[in-house]
């Protein structure tokens, strides 16, 4: 176990009907609320509409600005910048999943910042190039998927077209002030995104699972645990989607998957999102599908690092009996169950289920590297991996 710091101001406001609260938490850190959420909303325009009401109830103006889409751009942030300044916003909503969240927090970090919106973008790894932010305007979050652990956490992942790079702020000042997580408002997410959501949070988990350091036990545990829960519910889901218990569950899970307790002392990198992210900025494949086409295939390039990590994930997950098998032969059968559920939930396990053949591979393999490869020419995992690495996660992708 490393040593660590541990920092977490976001307070929580959690249970069915909560979001009536909005206001009045809202109201206590501002008067005019930028409310940012998506462009096709129509699946929750309902709950859009609640949050208004509320908001104006509490004496807040709330200005909409519904123009984000799923991996939302640098360009929309910027609007959103400049949206929130011409009514002089003293507070930022965001009502969604991840990608709202996050173009919230960075409209929030950008309104005070002195510099176009993307310089504070971490979108080079080979050298510091970011400038990074130093305030924003107080932030209150309202997820409707559960998925990125947003709401919890201080970092946001934007995409500028323009570069096709698609890259993160993680920085303290875009801590939400409050979040409001009321499960009620997930009932009316589709089943394709609610399965998404699943396979993101997990993804949070198996970041730190393959790629943090020795002797974390009980971080293994709560990883594990998460897991489990979040499998447990997507398959509750799949037989009856109203099932608010399920929904519930799921929703903290999903929070707790990378809210920062799973963290302390791992050490860990996240090289599986980093690989993940050119898919959607090139190809627009929903995020958490481009994690279920790399996870796998990055363990089928990096399972022999660490075989003992693998039958301990077979037993504790899928309780699988270790005893007397083949450690290799072991792990190849975890990674398969693994793909397997991801495939039983209906997201896309493969590069070719979402229309991308083996000619993009070098493209996207360049872009990685590109963005995503520090100064000694690797991308950081528990083993770096080098260029001919990422090429081989992709080709096992196919």
């Amino acid at each position: 176990m490393e040593k660590f710091e541990f920092y977490n101001p976001v307070r929580v406001v959690f249970g069915l009907g909560e979001v009536a609260r909005v206001g009045a938490e809202t109201a206590a850190l501002g008067t005019t609320a930028l409310v940012v959420s998506y462009k096709d909303h129509a699946f929750f325009t309902d709950v859009l509409g609640r949050v208004e009401k509320s908001l104006a109830a509490a004496g807040v103006k709330p200005v909409a600005f519904y123009e984000v889409t799923a991996n939302p751009t640098i360009d929309q942030v910027e609007a959103g910048i400049t949206a929130a300044k011409a009514a002089g916003v003293d507070v930022v909503v965001g009502i969604g999943g991840g990608s709202a969240m996050d173009a919230a927090k960075v409209i929030a970090a950008g309104v005070p910042f002195k510099h176009p919106a993307w310089k504070m973008i971490v979108a080079r790894h080979d050298k510091a190039e970011a400038i990074a932010p130093s305030e924003a305007l107080p932030i209150v979050l309202v997820p409707t998927l559960p998925a990125t652990s947003s709401e919890m956490n201080c970092g946001a992942v934007i995409t500028n077209e323009t570069t096709h790079e698609k890259s993160y702020l993680f920085n303290p000042v875009i801590y939400a002030k409050v979040s409001i997580l009321d499960p009620e408002l997930t009932l009316t997410v589709p089943a394709y995104q609610t399965a998404c959501g699943a396979v993101d949070a997990v993804s949070h988990v198996m970041e730190l699972y393959l790629n943090g350091v020795e002797d974390t036990p009980l971080q293994d545990r709560l990883m594990e645990g998460i897991v489990l829960t979040i499998a447990e519910c997507a398959a509750k889901l799949q037989k009856n989607p109203k099932d608010l218990a399920a929904r519930t569950n799921l929703m903290w899970a999903a929070t707790v998957a990378w809210n920062g307790w799973t963290q302390p002392g791992c050490a860990s990198t996240t090289p599986m999102h980093l690989v993940a992210h050119p898919i959607s900025a090139h190809f627009h494949v929903t995020h958490g599908a481009t994690l279920a086409i790399v996870m796998h295939a990055w363990m089928r390039r990096f399972y022999k690092s660490r075989l003992p990590r693998y039958a301990q994930f077979g037993e504790r997950v899928f309780a699988m009996d270790a005893k007397g098998k083949d450690p290799e032969k072991l792990a190849l059968e975890v990674i398969d169950r693994f793909e397997a559920w991801m495939k039983g939930l209906g997201v896309q396990t493969r590069l070719g289920e979402v229309g991308i053949g083996k000619d993009k591979i070098d493209m996207l393999t360049d872009d990685i590297v590109r963005v995503s490869f520090g100064p000694d020419g690797k991308l950081g995992a528990r083993v770096p991996a080098t260029k001919e690495d990422v090429r081989a996660v992709l080709s096992f992708a196919l």
